[in-house]
């Protein structure tokens, strides 16, 4: 007999988030979150995406103990932009029984019909900038701390439970640092430096905590990633945050920004990779020595590969080779920080542009995540 009950305690949000590191304790390809950025992430008092979003977190027990665990969700800014009456679902996990997984998709369905949702889609977060997809390709590669991570039973529920088709699929690529920059990019490079006036400008940590840098560069996502899918436009308190989150504390040498003039028009965000620091950690915690493992990443860069977090080009500028310019810098970064690999961030399959831009380099695709849609009656 399975059993869902709603998340009403602070004490049972815990247990919503500690789920997911007991269901991947020692699975060698699944990586942590930071156990603190799930509790402000799925904190009503903590998270700015409460402004146009609601939630409620459920659990599923089976004899009393905790057998699964998903998050409803309706993001009212991204319905009104994509015209649609949609209830989100995420943070889906759950152990290999279909009446676990069907009955907590059933609690997200009559929670969202409650709400006069007309269809259920995901796995997706709040915002854009959180984990989308459920993986139906790559279980066998290690994992990063910024897209989800799930055994390959998952998407066979998904297809067992009837009514659910795919709506969207993502791809995450694996590229090899080349020894030489390519020919191809150095090229390019140099022809939209002389015909239009690009140029790579490296920022200071003043000009984008104080002079508002930070700030612009989501605020570029918001125009670059406008019509990708289930997008929703950062507020100035959402922005406030991410910049908080990830701009005060990345390397600047990793960070890079195409200028027109004093026009920003594009940017290259990338991390060191936390994935096997993480798998270090006590279930995603800084303590007790959790801190001493991401330091050694974040300040001395102890890992072979770099994360290519967030990369957007202004769409009247993409034809301009813009993107070069940002990978031409970013690679000679890389090299010289000893990176070996860089691992994508998830990208639509349709979106040709973009995953074009990796056939002058040594790439392949490594992971596959997939969002599933169906219609309410």
């Amino acid at each position: 007999m399975i059993k869902i009950r709603k998340v009403n305690t602070k004490k049972e949000l815990k247990q919503f988030i500690q789920f997911y590191y007991d269901l991947y304790r020692g699975n060698e390809n699944a990586v942590p979150f930071l156990y603190s950025d799930e509790m402000a992430t799925l904190r009503r008092d903590k998270n700015p995406s409460f402004e146009c979003c609601e939630a409620e977190y459920f659990l599923a027990y089976k004899d009393e103990k905790i057998v699964g665990r998903v998050a409803a969700i309706i993001n009212r800014r991204a319905n009104e932009r994509w015209n649609c009456h949609q209830v989100r679902f995420g943070w889906f996990d759950f152990i290999d029984d279909m009446e676990v997984s069907t009955a907590l998709l059933n609690a997200v369905e009559e929670w969202g019909r409650e709400r006069g949702m007309t269809e259920i889609a995901g796995p997706l977060g709040f915002i854009d900038t959180d984990r989308e997809g459920m993986l139906v390709e790559g279980f066998d590669d290690l994992s990063t701390m910024y897209v989800n991570y799930n055994y390959p039973y998952y998407p066979k529920h998904m297809e067992q439970m009837g009514g659910f088709r795919k709506d969207n699929d993502y791809l995450e690529c694996k590229v090899k640092v080349p020894e030489v920059v390519p020919d191809k990019f150095a090229k390019i490079t140099e022809m939209v430096r002389k015909r239009f006036g690009l140029r790579v400008h490296k920022f200071t940590r003043q000009e984008l905590i104080r002079e508002g840098y930070g700030h612009e560069v989501f605020r570029l996502l918001n125009a670059t990633y406008k019509d990708l899918y289930g997008f929703s436009e950062l507020s100035e308190t959402q922005v406030d945050k991410l910049v908080n989150d990830y701009i005060k504390i990345a390397d600047l040498n990793l960070v890079t920004a195409i200028m027109d003039g004093d026009k920003m028009v594009g940017f290259g965000i990338t991390f060191p990779s936390f994935s096997r620091a993480l798998q270090k950690t006590r279930d995603g915690r800084f303590l007790p020595f959790g801190w001493w493992h991401l330091l050694k990443i974040l300040k001395w860069h102890k890992t072979p590969i770099v994360d290519l977090l967030l990369i957007g080009v202004l769409p009247e500028y993409r034809s301009k080779g813009a993107n070069a310019l940002i990978f031409d810098d970013l690679i000679r970064q890389f090299q010289r920080y000893g990176f070996e690999w860089a691992e994508t961030g998830p990208q639509m399959e349709t979106n040709e542009g973009v995953l074009s831009q990796w056939q002058y380099l040594e790439s392949k695709v490594v992971r596959r995540h997939r969002c599933y849609r169906k219609e309410l009656k």
